[in-house]
């Protein structure tokens, strides 16, 4: 398995890996009416965005523009993160508590 640098600063706070949720949804996609596949988490602020095989793919362009690497999957019962970076998926058992898209 490929390593990340990345993940190792990523806090875990009351069992919960990263940034708490900023919504519930995909803000950017709300805000101009459309709808997402799927959702991400930023493990760094938080902020949730709709994944690449959505039309908007809002949670790639905040990484990029924000300098956030990981994600998690925003999607019950999903415990993988993904690193922008080093373009490697990491399965996180510990990540399995954390909060996803209800």
């Amino acid at each position: 398995m490929t390593e990340c640098e990345h993940i190792a600063s990523v806090p875990i706070r009351d069992g919960v890996l990263g940034a708490p949720p900023d919504a519930d949804g995909c803000r950017q996609c709300l805000a101009m009416g459309s709808t997402w596949v799927t959702l991400r988490r930023c493990l760094e602020c938080g902020q949730v965005g709709c994944c690449d095989s959505s039309p908007n793919r809002h949670a790639s362009r905040h990484a990029r523009e924000a300098g956030h690497p990981l994600v998690q999957s925003f999607e019950p019962g999903q415990d993988w993160v993904w690193c922008f970076v080093d373009e490697v998926t990491l399965h996180m058992p510990e990540a399995a508590d954390s909060p996803s898209h209800p």
